[in-house]
């Protein structure tokens, strides 16, 4: 009985044309589905790169507005005096954060955030939980 399987049943089959044809039709459809899950992944690569570069450039286009807001407003106030030195101030650290962002973009921004948490763990998480209490009482009134 050169051509006889034993089934899980203990039965023997032949050659089962039936048999040999559905395996192939399976091996087909899971070969269809592994490219068709490569061409879905590889989609979702490239609109993940193409939000994260958006996400970006408009963090960016945000720090040159801010850059801008700073240029006015030292342009439009006071120059001497208390007063003066107030504003300046004001206007100086808008232009530097404008300009952070303008720089770093979106991506930066995150990595220098991660950072100074993995350097102060502690009082990030006090922080966190400090927020999630206020806003749980805000949410409650």
């Amino acid at each position: 009985m050169a051509n006889t399987t034993t089934n899980p049943r203990g039965k023997e089959d032949r050659n089962n044309p039936a048999l040999e044809k559905a395996k192939e039709v399976g091996t087909q459809a899971y070969e269809k589905a592994k490219d068709v899950a490569s061409s879905v992944g590889e989609m979702v690569n490239q609109a993940a790169s193409t939000v994260g570069k958006t996400a970006d450039n408009l963090t960016s286009g945000a720090g040159t507005q801010l850059k801008n807001l700073g240029d006015t407003l030292s342009a439009h106030t006071p120059q001497e005096g208390m007063l003066g030195n107030a504003s300046q101030a004001v206007a100086s650290t808008i232009r530097q954060g404008g300009q952070y962002l303008e720089e770093a973009g979106l991506s930066g921004v995150a990595e220098d955030f991660t950072n100074l948490i993995r350097r102060n763990p502690v009082p990030a998480v006090l922080i966190g939980i400090g927020v999630g209490f206020l806003i749980g009482r805000a949410l409650r009134s």
